[in-house]
C-alpha cells in the first residue's frame, strides 16, 4: 500500500474519474459535476494513483464544522486492498485540519462491505433515508463519526 500516491483532483484526472464512477455507481455523477467541484471552495476532492494508474477518488464538502463525504470509488481491480480506507482517511484528516469536528455520509443500505468499512473506521449508523437512491428506491444508511479532531484511524 506504500505505493499509493494521493493528490488533489485536477482537470487532467476527470476522464479517468468518470470511468471509475460509471463502473462503480448505478447513478453516476456526470463529467460536468466533477468539473464543477474543481472550482468550489467548500470541497475537497482527491485521487489515488498506483504508479501511473489512477485507481480511485474521494470527495467531501466542508459545511461549517462538518465534513460530508459525498463520493468514494475505487477501480474494481484495486478493491478490497485497503485503498478506499486510505482515501477516506486522507479526507478525514484534511477535514480535521480545516476545523471539522465530525463527519457524515450516506451509504446504500445494501452495501454491506462499505458499511463494515465505515464502522471499522469509527462511523456509527444513526438513521435511514427512505428511498434515497433514485435508480431503485433503495434506502441510505446515515452514518456519523464524532470527535474528528481527536480521531485516529484504526
Amino acid at each position: 500500500m506504500s505505493n499509493l500516491r494521493i493528490a488533489p483532483l485536477e482537470e487532467r484526472h476527470i476522464t479517468r474519474v468518470v470511468e471509475i464512477e460509471k463502473a462503480s455507481q448505478s447513478c453516476p455523477w456526470s463529467e460536468q459535476s466533477f468539473r464543477n467541484e474543481l472550482s468550489q471552495d467548500h470541497g475537497i476532492f482527491i485521487i489515488g494513483e498506483v504508479g501511473t494508474d489512477l485507481i480511485g477518488f474521494a470527495g467531501e464538502w466542508i459545511m461549517i464544522d462538518e465534513a460530508h463525504i459525498i463520493t468514494v470509488a475505487v477501480s474494481e481491480s484495486y478493491r478490497r486492498q485497503g485503498y478506499a480506507k486510505k482515501l477516506i482517511t486522507e479526507l478525514l484528516l484534511r477535514a480535521a485540519s480545516k476545523g471539522a469536528t465530525c463527519a457524515t455520509l450516506e451509504v446504500r443500505a445494501g452495501n454491506d462491505a462499505a458499511i463494515k468499512l465505515y464502522e471499522m473506521m469509527g462511523f456509527a449508523s444513526t438513521g435511514k433515508r427512505k428511498n434515497y437512491y433514485p435508480d431503485n428506491k433503495e434506502d441510505a444508511v446515515i452514518m456519523w463519526l464524532y470527535n474528528l479532531q481527536t480521531w485516529e484511524c484504526p
